[in-house]
């Protein structure tokens, strides 16, 4: 869903990281399970999510009081 959205509006990126590959980015995240969601460094999700609560998430962490 992320790499769509990032299809879809030049206002968002995604990346896909293999964590057992950048195990500094999982020590940094606190990865202990996959998918590992992390949206703008304040927004965490784990496990896949329904697209719903994933745009929700997106929208929440966009909101100018996330920051």
């Amino acid at each position: 869903m992320a790499h769509q959205m990032a299809i879809e509006s030049p206002r968002v990126t995604a990346d896909v990281v293999e964590a057992n590959e950048f195990p500094d980015l999982s020590y940094r995240f606190q990865v202990s399970g996959v998918p590992k969601i992390v949206i703008n460094d304040t927004i965490e999700l784990l496990g896949s999510q329904p697209e719903p609560r994933f745009v929700a998430a997106v929208v929440k962490a966009a909101s100018p009081s996330a920051t």
